[in-house]
C-alpha cells in the first residue's frame, strides 16, 4: 500500500481568472487557525480568507476594528501552515492602511513576509485607490471589497444591505470598474442587492465573490464558523448552515463531563 503524500495543484490568482472565464463557481471560506485550514483545504475549497472577522469569531469583539496587524499575521501564518491547495487571502485590518499609501504598503509587506499569505484584501473604493496602487506596484496581489464594509460600521451605523439607492449603487459600480482597471485580481461584494451584484460581475473580467450578494456572481464566501453552525446567535438571511456544531459540541462536552464524574472515562482500554 502506497503511503505517498497526495499532491495538490495550488490555486493562484490566475486560476481564479480562468475559473471565471470558464464559468466555474469559486468557493471561499474563512479560517483563522491551522486545524480549520487543514479541514477546509483538504475538502477542496478554492480560497481561504484569513478575515478580520477573527476579531468577532475568535476574540469575541462586537466589531472587526480591534484586531491588530500582528494578530492578523499570527492567524494567517497558522492558516498557511495548514494549507496545500487553496489560495490564502489575508485581510488588512483597520488602521493598517487608511492613513497613507506608504503605511498600507508596509502592512501588506509584513503580511506577505511574516505570514506566507498569498494575497491581501482591503475594504473601500475611491478612497483607498492610492494605497491599492502602491501595494500592487510592489508585486502584491490585491482583492477588493465593496458594498457593506464592516470596518466602516460606525460610519453606516448598521450592518444593513448597501447600495439600494441609485447614487450609492452607481458609486459601487464605478469603484468596481476602477478596482479592476487598477489591477485587483478579484472583488468581494458584501450585502448588496442581487441584481446589482450580477450587473457588476457581468461588467468585470475579474471574479466577483459574494456574501449576501445573490447567486449571479462568480463565487461565494462564508465565515466557516457560521456555516458549521458554531455561532448560534447569528441569523442573517444569506447564511446557510450545513451543520449545527454549537449543539453537537455542547452535547459532547456534557457527555464528557458525565463520563468523568461517573469514572466511566477513562476505561481500561484508554489507559497505559
Amino acid at each position: 500500500m502506497s503511503t505517498a503524500k497526495k499532491e495538490y495543484k495550488r490555486i493562484t490568482v490566475k486560476s481564479l481568472t480562468e475559473m471565471k472565464a470558464t464559468h466555474q463557481k469559486i468557493s471561499m471560506l474563512t479560517a483563522y487557525d491551522f486545524t480549520m485550514a487543514k479541514i477546509i483545504d483538504s475538502a477542496g475549497v478554492d480560497v481561504i480568507l484569513v478575515g478580520d472577522s477573527a476579531s468577532n469569531v475568535m476574540a469575541g469583539h462586537e466589531t472587526t476594528l480591534p484586531i491588530t496587524l500582528d494578530q492578523m499575521i499570527y492567524h494567517a501564518s497558522s492558516v498557511v501552515r495548514g494549507t496545500e491547495r487553496a489560495l490564502v487571502v489575508v485581510d488588512l485590518p483597520f488602521g493598517s492602511y487608511q492613513s497613507d499609501p506608504k503605511e498600507a504598503l508596509r502592512s501588506a509587506i509584513r503580511i506577505m513576509k511574516e505570514s506566507g499569505g498569498h494575497t491581501v484584501k482591503l475594504e473601500g473604493g475611491s478612497e483607498v485607490m492610492e494605497s491599492i496602487k502602491r501595494i500592487l506596484n510592489a508585486g502584491i496581489p490585491v482583492m477588493g471589497h465593496l458594498g457593506l464594509t464592516p470596518q466602516s460600521i460606525y460610519k453606516f451605523g448598521t450592518y444593513t444591505v448597501r447600495a439600494k439607492e441609485e447614487e450609492e449603487a452607481e458609486k459601487l459600480k464605478n469603484d468596481a470598474l476602477a478596482l479592476e482597471k487598477l489591477g485587483c485580481f478579484a472583488l468581494v461584494l458584501e450585502k448588496v442587492p442581487a441584481k446589482l451584484a450580477q450587473e457588476v460581475a457581468e461588467s468585470l473580467s475579474i471574479p466577483v465573490i459574494g456574501i449576501g450578494a445573490g447567486g449571479g456572481v462568480d463565487g461565494q464566501v462564508l465565515v466557516s464558523h457560521d456555516m458549521f453552525g458554531m455561532t448560534h446567535e447569528f441569523h442573517p438571511r444569506f447564511l446557510r448552515r450545513y451543520m449545527n456544531l454549537y449543539e453537537d459540541m455542547g452535547s459532547a462536552v456534557s457527555q464528557y463531563i458525565s463520563d468523568v464524574k461517573s469514572s466511566d472515562f477513562p476505561n481500561e482500554e484508554e489507559q497505559y
